[in-house]
């Protein structure tokens, strides 16, 4: 074929604007969805075809004919290429589709022809390179071997749709199918309204075809529209719901019966698959076939006629009209059950669905004449009668109606208040919970229906429920029914609510800042157990929080600190929050003084609960450092003078956990150095009940091990006098319990004990020594500070203050102490009983000597076999008139060696100087000694040195060197062995004293 282009312009010109066709085709060809894979492949041979026109143009070409023929098909067959491509481009999808053999053969031929070209004319003759000439070569054989075929899932298609124009009844499931095979290989949503928008283009190009003149093409392609659509898809539903109305009701009410020409002559049944004879004769297929294979000789059953199996052909016709009466005959059944179905008698109602069932399995079109009969509003009633039979029958009719039926389903949901029984049905028998949420399954795919079912009360937490199912299958339903409902975040929030924190974690790190602040608000609103709280941890949810600390927004910052204080209660998510660094934000937040007041409060209840978590807890508590360094620690602590009270209290607590922490000493020093107790003596004395507390249990933690100058030079009379009279009016048992123990730390100065002496309020310490008889229950650490404040009272350098003491009858209530306290309390009992023994020499009277005629005198008065004088309890403090000597020794079997030490002490008094004489007899009677022996062989050194020290002086005595000296001996021995033990020459000393090592043994 001549091209006018080719024939009237000159070959350099030609060249040109074929390669300007070529890159056109290039360009068009991967925008191209269907047959993409063929156009991509000629675009390829033609694009290797560019460097030949190229060099065309850069050589004097000489005009010949051969040169010209060459030109004038390469053009045409471009110019084809360009057309076919643009046309497809413009076609739907569903066209090319069903054009793609005939396209694929255009294709084809077109590369055909650019071959046959390419072939048969010789470059050499025009000076082409040999390199190109080479690329040509190689080039044509490819292109011989091209195969154009359609894509395999392209030509499945294709036969299934051949294979349904040759059937004359197509099931409509058949087209359904098919219709979504479709759309599926071209690209199109499966939608209905998408289907219904691509098949409306198709019909449009078939009227185009036949306005061009095309009806060879349109009559093939309108074969094809009759067979899809019999596809639900393919037509609107009200133009499917008033088809089969109108057809029902032309119908009446009675079925009719089969023809005779209905039945298989064979098994007298109604045919399903008929096939004809070629005598004319019809049959069940699998009846003949059966009677074929079992005959003796192989005939027609009616004729007798010789007959073989290959004979027999399809009777379309008679199948159809089979199928057209059990049709007829099936709507006419579905409208008489509707009348049966509302009844009320339960057989009948149970027979009814049983035949429903039936139907809507047998084929999907019964369901949908269900739907258009209105059968939805009845089901739904049935959902709540009482026989669970009827109401578990319509249950399961609903799933299968629903399933893939999105009118269906819509239906449902207008239904008053229907999605209600249905949730009711997760909360029953396993059986019944399965049917439930499989249907809410499908309704959820559903956009109206999923609107209604997350809004019915108890549906999410029963849903949330069912994920721990021991049933897989319902437990998977039930997370993809939670799946379909989360695109609403009202249903992820009630999930959370619920403990289903998924979504709402995924929202929280990769949705909008609204979306982001919604969860937040709901992570620090809710209530969350500890293994909530852990598992949110380990979900990665701290990050993220973290992160929203530092966002522009002041709301946003608000939401997220919230949601850190709601975790941060619980201490290993404290602890992950300070190694994640959330500490420096939040400071940040706090030191800036233009942050809202209710930002800066909510920041200083987060750091508290962080604080809290850096107390140990456990052998398996791994140390975690919150503030970094000094600044951070005198910074913090220098806004209590500069906040409102909230902020006040919580930065006191977070310092008071602090101080409870491994990095307490650190924080101690630094907070002491700020002038902190000064501050906090200041702080005791406001009359703020929720603020005080906070500041006298701080600073009981400073004056624990303190500097005693530092204390003495903030401490007045008034301050004193303050926190006696707190110890009387408190109401707050742990702030009372903080102030007798910063009594208790007291520096033991004489002006202090002056001062303690002159206050009226006294006596209220007194009375937190429990007497045994009172029976409101006290904690101990009230008690063990109690006794605390009672050490500092009994300093030995203020008489006058232990005589208080003495005269309040605190002594034999400390001695009944050393038995039922705990061992904090027990080691501060022996102290005060041992600061209190120091001064019984001095205190004991002295019998006067006996002067003139003894049988006139009154009886002697007994002497104290210690002091050698008259003791009491009250006037001279004696350890044996306080029967405390008993107590106190079995205290030295303790297992906590500053206990035993602290005992030891006491009874150590009873040996002092003079007393040694008496007091070791006093001790040996109560058994002392042995059990003094024995600690020879405590872990701690201190007692150690103290045993060995007494037992120098006890075995001075030779009575008590006899009678205990063997059993000291091996104790002294195993000491002298320890290579590191600095208490080698006491204990040598004393084998000395016991004639068991020389005295100028190496051991000296």
């Amino acid at each position: 074929m001549v091209v006018d282009m080719a024939t009237n312009s000159s070959p350099v010109e030609v060249v040109s604007h074929t390669t300007k066709a070529i890159l056109e085709i290039i360009a068009a060809s991967d925008s191209l969805l269907i047959q993409n894979k063929s156009f991509l492949q000629l675009s390829s041979y033609l694009d290797r075809i560019i460097p030949l026109l190229h060099e065309l143009t850069t050589i004097d070409i000489i005009a010949s004919q051969g040169l010209s023929n060459f030109l004038e098909i390469l053009y045409h067959e471009i110019k084809e290429a360009k057309k076919l491509i643009t046309d497809c481009s413009e076609r739907s999808r569903f066209y090319i589709l069903l054009n793609c053999r005939s396209i694929a053969k255009q294709i084809d031929d077109i590369t055909k022809e650019i071959t046959h070209a390419l072939s048969c004319f010789s470059f050499a003759s025009l000076n082409i390179s040999l390199k190109i000439r080479e690329d040509i070569s190689q080039l044509v054989s490819e292109m011989q071997n091209a195969d154009f075929g359609v894509a395999m899932a392209e030509e499945e298609i294709l036969e299934k749709i051949e294979s349904g124009m040759q059937e004359r009844s197509i099931d409509p499931i058949y087209a359904n199918n098919l219709l979504v095979s479709i759309a599926k290989a071209i690209g199109v949503s499966t939608q209905r309204s998408e289907l219904r928008k691509e098949f409306n283009k198709l019909k449009s190009e078939i009227e185009n075809l036949r306005l061009r003149k095309h009806d060879n093409e349109a009559i093939q392609l309108d074969q094809m529209i009759v067979l899809l659509e019999k596809a639900d898809a393919a037509s609107s539903l009200e133009d499917r719901e008033n088809k089969y109305l109108s057809k029902r009701q032309s119908l009446g009410m009675q079925p009719s019966e089969p023809l005779l020409s209905f039945y298989c002559p064979i098994t007298k049944e109604v045919m399903v698959d008929p096939v004809e004879t070629p005598s004319g004769h019809t049959f069940e297929r699998s009846a003949i076939m059966k009677w074929l294979l079992e005959a003796d000789e192989p005939v027609c059953p009616l004729t007798s006629i010789p007959l073989d199996t290959s004979m027999l052909r399809p009777n379309k016709t008679l199948r159809q009209s089979i199928e057209e009466w059990k049709e007829r005959n099936t709507m006419i059944t579905i409208a008489s059950l509707k009348s049966r179905l509302l009844s009320g008698q339960e057989e009948e109602v149970l027979h009814c669905l049983e035949q429903l069932k039936d139907l809507c399995e047998q084929r999907e079109a019964h369901r949908e004449w269900l739907v258009f009969e209105n059968y939805i509003p009845s089901l739904v009633e049935l959902l709540c009668v009482k026989n669970r039979d009827i109401r578990n029958r319509a249950l399961l009719i609903l799933c299968l109606l629903v399933k893939g039926n999105d009118d269906a389903k819509e239906r449902i949901a207008k239904v008053e208040n229907s999605i209600e029984p249905i949730v009711q049905f997760l909360g029953r028998r396993i059986g019944e919970r399965k049917l439930a949420v499989t249907l809410l399954l499908e309704l959820s795919k559903c956009g109206v229906v999923r609107d209604c079912i997350g809004k019915v009360q108890g549906c999410i937490l029963l849903l949330v429920t069912m994920l721990g199912n021991t049933d897989r299958q319902a437990a998977k339903d039930a997370k993809n029914v939670l799946d379909n409902l989360s695109y609403s975040d009202d249903n992820v929030v009630l999930m959370a609510k619920n403990n289903y924190f998924r979504y709402l974690l995924e929202r929280l790190s990769s949705d909008s800042d609204h979306v982001k602040m919604t969860m937040a608000k709901t992570l620090g609103e809710m209530e969350l157990t500890d293994h909530n709280k852990s598992s949110l941890a380990e979900s990665g949810v701290l990050d993220v929080l973290i992160v929203l600390v530092s966002h522009d927004d002041v709301e946003m910052k608000l939401v997220a600190i919230q949601a850190l204080l709601n975790l941060a209660s619980l201490k290993k998510n404290g602890q992950e929050m300070i190694k994640k660094g959330a500490v420096p934000p939040l400071l940040d937040i706090l030191y800036q003084q233009t942050s809202p007041e209710r930002l800066r409060e909510l920041v200083a209840a987060t750091i508290v609960h962080l604080a809290l978590s850096t107390i140990p807890e456990g052998s398996h508590w791994t140390p975690v450092l919150m503030l970094e360094s000094d600044e951070d620690i005198s910074e913090l602590f220098s806004l209590i003078n500069l906040t409102s009270s909230p902020l006040q209290q919580n930065i006191l607590q977070a310092f008071h956990a602090m101080c409870l922490s491994p990095s307490a000493n650190a924080v101690k020093s630094k907070l002491r150095e700020c002038s902190a107790v000064q501050t906090l003596f200041q702080l005791c004395e406001v009359d703020n009940i929720i603020l005080r507390p906070s500041a006298v249990k701080l600073l009981c933690c400073l004056t624990e091990d303190g500097d005693e100058t530092t204390m003495l030079e903030h401490l007045t009379q008034t301050s004193i006098e303050t926190l006696l009279k707190l110890s009387k009016t408190s109401d707050d048992e742990e702030e009372i319990a903080s102030t007798l123990g910063i009594i208790a730390n007291l520096p033991n100065s004489t002006q202090i004990s002056e001062w303690l002496l002159q206050s009226g309020n006294l006596p209220k310490i007194f009375s937190f020594i429990p007497d045994g008889k009172s029976s409101i229950h006290q904690n101990d650490q009230l008690t063990e500070n109690a006794v605390g404040a009672i050490c500092r009272l009994t300093v030995q350098t203020s008489v006058q203050l232990q005589k208080k003491v003495a005269e309040a009858s605190i002594i034999p209530l400390l001695v009944k102490l050393l038995d039922i306290g705990t061992s904090s309390t027990i080691r501060r009992a022996a102290i005060s009983l041992a600061q209190l023994s120091g001064s019984s020499p001095m205190l004991s009277r002295q019998i006067s000597r006996h002067q003139g005629f003894w049988c006139f005198s009154s009886l002697p008065e007994e002497a104290c076999p210690v002091h050698q004088g008259i003791c009491t309890v009250e006037s001279s403090f004696c350890l044996v008139e306080a029967g405390a000597i008993p107590p106190l020794i079995r205290v030295l079997r303790k297992p906590e060696p500053d206990v035993c030490e602290a005992a030891l002490d006491a009874l150590l008094t009873l040996i002092n100087g003079e007393m040694l004489q008496n007091g070791c007899k006093v001790l040996a009677e109560a058994n002392a000694m042995p059990v003094i022996i024995k600690l020879v062989s405590s872990p701690s050194s201190s007692l150690q040195e103290k045993v060995l020290n007494s037992l120098q002086r006890i075995f001075n005595l030779v009575e008590y060197k006899q009678k205990y000296g063997a059993s000291a001996q091996m104790p002294l021995v195993d000491l002298t062995q320890r290579r590191d033990s600095s208490l080698k020459s006491l204990a040598a000393k004393i084998l000395a004293q016991l004639n068991v090592l020389h005295n100028q043994s190496s051991y000296f």
